[in-house]
């Protein structure tokens, strides 16, 4: 665990009980598949941004059955505070996604925050101290967006952009009272406590849609049992990625005109 303003794994509460074996205040997951190329610069620049915070903080990274080197790359990270989960196999973001917010859950403080963040480098993790402050205010959701005042996309292929503003564009017509205008973006924090709910009523099949539309079913679910859903202007640098691209695009579509539907829960 990251202890509070930098990395004293023996630094002590005034009660006298180790910070390292306290319930972490923030949790940062990131679910990877094949990200040799990035991770190793996004884990330093986490490092450097949760250092400083007030809040105890872990970082998990959720090795999604990597053929690359990626896994070894997230244990030389081991010392500073980083925890590797990993997949046998390559289960899918839905899986990846759901493995490390359960790994979250499990050693969290009850006001604690998980954010969660693409593993490719095109979020940069600066924008977690003003996603805290928001949750702080009363949100439970707060969005990394593409689509607030302030929020742009750099070198996004076309066929993702054509996605992400068609997505946009029907949501906010179907929920226009959620907060959110980019309800794709995987780049989030969310309070603890509404995670916990949503697991509670809807146990696995909380992330049940596969793919990159599982980030979309997360929100609506979420939004379904009350959440305060807000957002923070995002850059995204897709220009910084040196991965290929995982979205499926098809069916991505696919999946979310299906979560346009009513539906039972």
């Amino acid at each position: 665990m990251i202890a509070p303003n930098h990395f004293k794994t023996n630094s002590y509460t005034d009660a006298g009980v180790p910070a390292s074996v306290l319930p972490a205040k923030l949790d940062v997951v990131l679910p990877a598949y094949n990200e040799e190329a990035s991770i190793d610069l996004l884990l330093q620049n986490a490092i450097d941004v949760v250092a400083p915070l007030p809040q105890s903080a872990r970082i998990i990274v959720v090795d999604d059955g990597s053929t690359d080197d990626t896994a070894e790359i997230v244990r030389s990270f081991a010392a500073q505070g980083v925890e590797l989960v990993s997949h046998g196999r390559n289960r899918g973001l839905h899986e990846a996604v759901r493995s490390g917010l359960l790994e979250a859950l499990d050693g969290i403080a009850e006001d604690g925050v998980i954010v969660v963040m693409d593993a490719d480098n095109t979020h940069h993790p600066e924008l977690i101290p003003q996603m805290l402050e928001r949750i702080d205010a009363g949100a439970d959701v707060v969005i990394a967006s593409r689509f607030a005042p302030g929020g742009k996309m750099i070198g996004a292929p076309f066929i993702r952009r054509v996605y992400s503003l068609g997505a946009r564009t029907l949501l906010t017509m179907r929920y226009p009272t959620c907060g959110a205008r980019d309800f794709t973006c995987g780049y989030r924090a969310y309070r603890a406590e509404t995670l916990k709910k949503a697991f509670a009523r809807w146990g696995p099949e909380f992330i049940s849609v596969t793919g990159f539309a599982c980030m979309l079913d997360i929100l609506l679910r979420l939004h379904s049992i009350g959440a305060r859903i807000e957002e923070v202007p995002l850059v995204l640098r897709y220009d910084l990625k040196e991965s290929p691209s995982k979205l499926r695009v098809l069916r991505t579509v696919r999946n979310t005109l299906r979560l346009l539907a009513p539906r039972r829960d």
